[in-house]
């Protein structure tokens, strides 16, 4: 997307806040979008470049000027070229002794070089203050103003008050900038744009295994077994019967995996007496992606309803309707109405429409702009207390959905459970395990393991 600068309204002198002057050198698609948008926070800009000639691209009110000339104008300068162009800054050493240098460079893959492009950078200009900043944001969302999926800006730098002066421009500019440390944390941040959802991953791949898991499970039983065994054709069940199988098989499983590490968790505080010692890496890889897992979970649910509003309409459907219609029609006899298969069915749709709209809204409020309206506790109450009955009700939607289809040995084809049943192990495991740790005798010293207790003992 290309913007004219030129179109643009620039700060006028009458404006309410004049901040300090500040140099960019590098006048392409993010120099200039970074520019503009710090002359609209009040921000005097000074560009250095190779050709010191204004044009229709630069933001009005902007200078442009030599590398040299536009460095001595500002003791912040932003570095906005490639790596590749950096060799001309070791020839103004001189210049930039003890001025500001914030890199803000990307690569274009993973560890393309030993070291981080701000390390390098550092190494260029010994004399110079260098901090790592702005690699997260996009030129589009500055010159659009859409910022909120990159608001978060992460800082990095060895000076602490060069850091200080980056984050306070980052502030100015309604963003949210985030330490995290010395310069040698330069070559993660850098890597981060480069990592395609990178707290998704482990979520998105899960779902995907579940979901090719169950559906080839679905598929033996419910078409291969049938055509060997009946010699009937039922392959059209892989459209709609086997995803709408699926999807809700893996939500359930998925939303179980939500609350798993925090049982495992708090069964290893128990045994260790204390809140201090490190949870195993993958366990806290696992914590991490617990809010991506329910999403995903939410998404499959999703699914699941999409799936079941569709059954009335399918030809299968109604023409099995009309078979039973016309059998009792030709037998001159009516089925009495069943009241326990009433209670049951309406019981098994009450539970799932209780249980998705509790599922939604732990999707809502893990939003951050929901989020962010709530205190902790609130936040807590909805994610945890609600999580827990949000997967009883979609546990206890499942086991109703069974009724007595678990003691039918003709549910068991080939010796093979209904997948159902399957979905229920993860969740079951989950709710029990959460209930013994409610008991008191368990509950008491774990509150207090978490409130900064320690229990003597060598895992202390």
């Amino acid at each position: 997307m290309k913007n004219n600068f030129s179109n643009m309204v620039p700060l006028t002198e009458d404006s309410p806040k004049k901040q300090e002057t500040v140099c960019i050198f590098g006048t392409g698609d993010f120099g200039r979008s970074l520019g503009y948008k710090m002359m609209q926070c009040g921000y005097s800009i000074v560009f250095g470049s190779r050709n010191a000639q204004t044009s229709s691209l630069i933001p009005k009110g902007a200078e442009v000027l030599s590398h040299t000339e536009a460095a001595q104008k500002s003791g912040i300068i932003i570095v906005a070229i490639q790596r590749q162009h950096y060799n001309f800054l070791a020839e103004l050493t001189e210049v930039l002794q003890g001025k500001i240098l914030v890199d803000v460079s990307n690569n274009l893959k993973i560890n393309q070089y030993p070291e981080s492009n701000a390390e390098y950078l550092a190494l260029l200009v010994p004399g110079a203050k260098v901090v790592k900043a702005f690699n997260t944001v996009s030129a589009w969302a500055l010159q659009s103003g859409t910022l909120d999926a990159s608001r978060q800006v992460f800082v990095c730098g060895d000076d602490s008050n060069a850091k200080q002066v980056v984050m306070d421009i980052v502030r100015t500019l309604g963003l949210t900038p985030l330490d995290q440390g010395s310069l040698l944390l330069a070559k993660d941040i850098e890597n981060y744009p480069l990592q395609l959802f990178p707290m998704w991953k482990f979520p998105i791949y899960l779902s995907l295994g579940l979901s090719a898991a169950f559906f080839f499970y679905c598929l033996i039983r419910d078409i291969i077994y049938r055509y060997v065994y009946e010699g009937k054709d039922f392959s059209f069940f892989v459209a709609i019967s086997i995803p709408n199988r699926v999807c809700p098989i893996v939500a359930l499983i998925l939303l179980a995996l939500v609350y798993l590490p925090g049982v495992i968790a708090a069964i290893l505080q128990l045994y260790r007496g204390t809140k201090y010692s490190r949870f195993p890496d993958w366990l806290d890889k696992w914590m991490l992606c617990r809010k991506q897992l329910g999403l995903v979970a939410l998404a499959f649910a999703f699914l699941h309803v999409l799936y079941t509003l569709v059954i009335p309409i399918r030809y299968y459907v109604r023409w099995r309707l009309n078979g039973y219609v016309i059998s009792q029609i030709n037998s001159n006899k009516t089925d009495p109405f069943n009241n326990v298969n009433g209670w049951i069915s309406d019981s098994y749709v009450a539970l799932g429409i209780l249980g998705f709209f509790l599922f939604v809204l732990l999707g809502i409020t893990s939003l951050p702009s929901v989020s962010n309206s709530v205190n902790w506790r609130e936040f807590r109450f909805v994610q945890s207390k609600l999580g827990y009955v949000t997967l009883i009700l979609c546990t206890a939607h499942t086991l109703v959905y069974g009724g007595k289809r678990f003691l039918n040995p003709s549910m068991y084809r080939w010796y093979l459970p209904a997948a159902y049943m399957l979905s229920l192990i993860v969740p079951c495991i989950v709710l029990v395990i959460k209930f013994v740790l409610v008991f008191p005798c368990l509950d008491r010293p774990l509150t207090q393991i978490r409130q900064g207790w320690e229990r003597n003992s060598s895992g202390s």
